[in-house]
């Protein structure tokens, strides 16, 4: 249903020539050499293997096509990966025609498009990313230590017996902890630490 409904899109449209349709990977990547298209629209829930995992081996084994992906995915991290592996383009399933156009006509002229909504993750996903980075940054080796000592659940007199530390040290670097993460309490330093991705 989904490559008649852009089979019927696209064909409105002179100046695109649809190169061919495959309904999985085994037979995309025996079309493909065959017919080299100079835009993929490629679906990431194929039958075999996914779209995810075709990509990489497309723009390998292809390098000329630019690949637009195609998907139900809203999710601003996978959108990311997918950017991140060499493709050009991510559009979701529900992009209306216009939208559709567009992200062809821009990565035919070798730019890059990413539906508005996933865009707007991204940038979310890059500020998150930035604020980790920059707390990360902030801690001191022994206060990472000890953060990690304290999601663990030690309290101050374990974290000290296994540092060698006093109690009135471990509590100054726990105020200090609380202090560069912005937080009010262990649950909430704790809460943090794993959002932010700084303990393991």
């Amino acid at each position: 249903m989904i490559i008649q409904g852009l089979q019927n899109m696209l064909s409105r449209y002179d100046r695109m020539e649809i190169a061919g349709t495959y309904n999985d990977g085994t037979e995309l990547m025996n079309g493909l050499e065959k017919m080299t298209p100079d835009i993929l629209l490629l679906d990431i829930q194929m039958p075999g293997k996914t779209g995810s995992e075709l990509a990489p081996l497309i723009l390998e084994k292809f390098p000329s096509i630019k690949i637009i992906v195609l998907t139900n995915f809203d999710s601003g991290l996978y959108a990311h990966n997918m950017l991140q592996s060499g493709v050009k383009g991510y559009l979701l399933k529900t992009a209306d025609e216009s939208m559709v156009v567009k992200a062809i006509e821009q990565v035919y002229e070798g730019g890059s498009f990413v539906e508005p909504s996933i865009a707007e993750k991204l940038e979310m996903l890059q500020q998150k990313t930035n604020r980790v980075f920059t707390t990360k940054s902030m801690l001191t080796q022994r206060e990472k230590q000890i953060l990690q000592l304290i999601v663990d659940g030690h309290t101050d007199g374990e974290i000290a017996s296994k540092l060698y530390l006093s109690a009135y040290t471990v509590k100054h670097y726990r105020i200090s902890l609380l202090f560069k993460l912005d937080v009010k309490n262990a649950a909430a330093l704790v809460k943090k630490a794993i959002q932010l991705g700084l303990v393991t």
